[in-house]
């Protein structure tokens, strides 16, 4: 009945690890902040002229987004291309001007959209309320490179180093003070892939040397320490998200939820390798080889991008997303090879009876 039930502990043990795999998968997703992780293009604010007290602007997604908070008692108007009227942001909400061009070429990254007959950037402007939050963001055109899947020509031409690809302005009012947000765009060669596939296929190895070469499950506790510090620092590393979708608390708890379960899957991983339970520790690693997938995989693009979305110093970051998806990778086939390795052996069975003369 003992072997019984400690394979039953175990089927429950790995049981919990695929539900809470399954559970967490939406949350895990939130460290990103964005549709992408990482990107060789990069865009940021340098000045805002003059500083407005209670006016903040930010460029998000590497600069594919622009976003607007105004917590003062006075409108911000943005205007549109053609400097129609195109945005106005303030105490009672978002309104836009269903007549400007912005109003549907801002909906799409890359400004495909069909323009409405009733589209006039000399029209009285037909204000229609889309937020009652005095928050915006939007595709601002003037803040990314447009061309999809077509480089700079200065890029093109040197793509071994960095360039500036332009400098930028976004105008608008506020009440009768005509302010301008000025920044830049640049992109940044992105990391050898002969620096960076060898270091994560030997974070992959490592994983599975330890469950697969080690004489004991010790190694492999080890491994999975390693594993629930990089959840953590993932975790930690959860970038600001845009006002309109969230605070940044709420974003970095929606992170640490699931790097605080792999914590617990590793220490508890640990235990058992210390204790000398091999088959456990190997369950326990696939369940946490599961949990570091399951968060790193939504940033995978940061291991062939330039830069990454994080809060802190982006080396931190990338080495985090990259033990996720090593040691993941690694603790799962490590796992199984350790279940294999050091599963008690059969009970033995007494032998038949012989006869005797």
């Amino acid at each position: 009945m003992t072997a019984v039930r400690r394979a039953a502990a175990r089927s429950l043990v790995l049981l919990a690890g695929i539900v809470a795999v399954l559970a967490l998968a939406g949350p895990a997703g939130a460290h990103v902040g964005g549709d992408v992780a990482g990107s060789d293009f990069d865009g940021r604010v340098t000045s805002v002229t003059p500083e407005v007290p209670g006016v903040t602007v930010r460029v998000l997604q590497f600069g594919d987004e622009f976003e607007v908070v105004n917590t003062t008692g006075t409108e911000v108007a943005v205007p549109g291309y053609s400097d129609e009227p195109y945005l106005r942001i303030g105490p009672d909400g978002v309104w836009r001007n269903s007549r400007s061009p912005a109003t549907y070429l801002n909906l799409d990254r890359y400004g495909r959209a069909d323009i409405p007959d009733s589209v006039d950037v000399d029209a009285e402007p037909e204000w229609v309320q889309v937020s009652t939050e005095p928050r915006y963001v939007w595709h601002d055109h003037r803040t990314h490179w447009m061309s999809e899947g077509q480089l700079p020509p200065a890029v093109a031409a040197d793509p071994d180093r960095e360039h500036l690809v332009a400098d930028w302005v976004v105008p608008m009012t506020h009440g009768g003070t005509t302010v301008e947000v000025a920044g830049e765009l640049t992109w940044a060669p992105p990391p050898s892939p002969w620096v960076v596939w060898p270091a994560h296929l030997a974070v992959v190895a490592l994983g599975l040397a330890a469950g697969l070469l080690a004489r004991d499950a010790r190694p492999l506790g080890a491994a999975m320490l390693l594993g629930g510090a990089a959840a953590l620092l993932h975790a930690l590393t959860t970038p600001e998200p845009p006002a309109s979708v969230g605070s940044y608390g709420g974003a970095l708890a929606s992170a640490l939820l699931p790097a605080l379960t792999a914590v617990l899957a590793a220490a508890l991983g640990a235990w058992a390798a210390w204790r000398g339970r091999g088959a456990m520790a190997g369950l326990f690693a696939v369940v946490l080889g599961w949990l570091l997938l399951v968060q790193g995989l939504p940033d995978v693009d940061v291991m062939w991008s330039a830069h990454l979305l994080a809060a802190g110093p982006e080396g931190l970051a990338r080495v985090a997303v990259g033990l996720l998806l090593g040691l993941g990778a690694g603790l799962v086939g490590g796992g199984i090879a350790a279940v294999r390795r050091f599963r008690d052996p059969s009970p033995r069975t007494a032998a038949d009876p012989q006869p005797v003369g």
